[in-house]
């Protein structure tokens, strides 16, 4: 099978990763790619956002999977483009993403379907964010309605700031806060059959202790040894397969990855957000995790075809990834710095501990830093103190001036497990 894999970040690179060790795929591509996906696929220059061009490329390699990595060419109509070309394309037509790209839409699609969640308000307008604010009280969570790169959410106790970040979006969702720890549980469907993964908890927080500004994601750890086993047969049941039948049900239905961002509240589970994607940074602990190849599951969705899937295998091991950010991320990053070390990790810490670059491109024969988070580096071991262990042995390997990195990810878990 010949695979395109679309997108430039740590995601993309550990589903190139994961599609490179399936001895059904025969060619794999990536666009536009970064340097650490140059190594296991054939990089091609495209605009991600453009669909005519990712489906002529994807006709001209022969593609006969393509795969969205990122949200915006989904919200853009990119699988729809190539979808028309007669090719199968793991990702949610634009109609579909809209889950992703409004948050108020994806609020409209759970009061329908019945889908627990926070209670909210769609505001356009100052009075309205001020009186929305007022009702729910503080801690204040302001949405941007559209897409953010995992930027648009502020969590703050301080009302000034929440009002400051809604002036600064067209439209905002104001929601209730929710308590309890966080999960991240992808599904995979094919727009009626569910199949999920294993769960993840990301850190969204810049800094240890969770303190600091969100990002898009500072590490990941799956599995969670302090969840209810029976979480994921519950999500399933009150969350993803009402959500992908309503989606069904409106002409619309949505096919690829599933990503239900979770609240586990004294109530009971909430969800906070959806997302029409594979989520970074826990699509690399969730990956690391998977033992059925990946290639068939994806084509399989794409084709319609779950139903007939059999069960995923899944590693007993435990997975923890640590991202490196570059200097002053999350704000206005800096670029261009050189990262050494990589090398060490390869020969040093594999297979137990890899590299999977973001943010990063080759520049005069050097691999430089060209994003805010710059790579993720994942490891397993059968155990979460283990897998920590090795992953901060292999961060300490790696150098890029004036980085960053959460010395704490799987800290707590791995502690109480």
């Amino acid at each position: 099978m010949k695979v395109l894999v679309i997108g430039s970040g740590a995601r993309e690179h550990a589903l190139c990763r994961s599609l490179s060790l399936d001895p059904d795929v025969t060619a794999l591509h990536c666009a536009p790619g970064n340097a650490g996906i140059a190594e296991v696929a054939e990089l091609h220059q495209v605009d991600a956002l453009d669909g005519t061009a990712v489906s002529a490329l994807a006709t001209e390699l022969g593609a006969e999977l393509v795969v969205v990595g990122p949200e915006a060419p989904l919200v853009a109509g990119v699988a729809d483009a190539v979808r028309e070309a007669g090719i199968p394309v793991f990702g949610p037509s634009k109609e579909a993403a809209q889950l992703e790209g409004s948050k108020a839409f994806a609020k409209d699609v759970m009061a329908a379907a019945g889908v627990p969640t926070a209670r909210s308000y769609v505001c356009t307008t100052a009075d309205e964010v001020a009186e929305a604010l007022d009702a729910f009280g503080a801690p204040y969570v302001v949405k941007d309605d559209g897409l953010a790169a995992g930027k648009g959410v502020v969590v703050t106790a301080d009302l000034d700031a929440a009002k400051e970040h809604a002036a600064g979006c067209d439209r905002v969702v104001i929601e209730e806060y929710l308590d309890g720890p966080e999960v991240s549980l992808f599904a995979i469907t094919d727009g009626e059959t569910v199949v999920p993964l294993q769960p993840a908890q990301d850190f969204k927080r810049a800094l240890d202790g969770d303190e600091g500004p969100n990002t898009g994601g500072m590490g990941a750890y799956s599995p969670l040894p302090w969840a209810d086993p029976k979480l994921v047969d519950e999500v399933m049941e009150t969350v993803l397969q009402p959500t992908v039948h309503e989606m069904h049900r409106r002409g619309t239905p949505f096919s690829g990855l599933l990503y239900a961002g979770l609240a586990i509240t004294s109530r009971g589970v909430r969800v906070i957000e959806f997302n029409a994607r594979f989520g970074d940074p826990e699509t690399q602990v969730v990956l690391a995790r998977l033992k059925t190849p990946l290639a068939g599951v994806l084509l399989a969705a794409a084709k319609g075809d779950l139903d007939v899937l059999e069960p995923l295998r899944w590693s007993d091991d435990a997975a923890v990834t640590v991202v490196i950010a570059s200097h002053n991320y999350p704000g206005t990053p800096r670029t261009g710095d050189p990262i050494t070390g990589l090398d060490e990790v390869t020969a040093e810490d594999a297979p137990h501990a890899y590299v999977l670059h973001a943010g990063t491109k080759r520049a005069d024969g050097a691999v430089v830093s060209a994003g805010g988070r710059v790579l993720s580096v994942t490891a397993t071991g059968k155990d979460l103190t283990k897998a920590r262990e090795r992953a901060y042995q292999a961060v300490a390997r790696i150098k890029l001036d004036g980085s960053q990195h959460r010395t704490d990810i799987a800290a707590k878990a791995a502690a109480e497990a």
